[in-house]
């Protein structure tokens, strides 16, 4: 018991999906797929690591 109200939520989400009509931008789909990293992340300085404070200090990062 209890199922009904999930079956429904998901017969609407998949109805959503199904009949809505999507903006695809296949550009940037096929970069994806691709492996193209669109998003590449900046370098962090040594000094600026906002984690340095919690490295164990015995450890070296050779």
């Amino acid at each position: 018991m209890g199922r009904g109200r999930a079956k429904a939520k998901q017969t609407k989400v998949a109805r959503d999906l199904k009949y809505r009509t999507h903006e695809t931008d296949f550009g940037a789909l096929a970069k994806e797929l691709h492996g193209e990293d669109t998003h590449r992340p900046t370098e962090v300085e040594p000094d600026e690591d906002e984690w340095a404070d919690y490295a164990d200090p015995r450890r070296r990062a050779d």
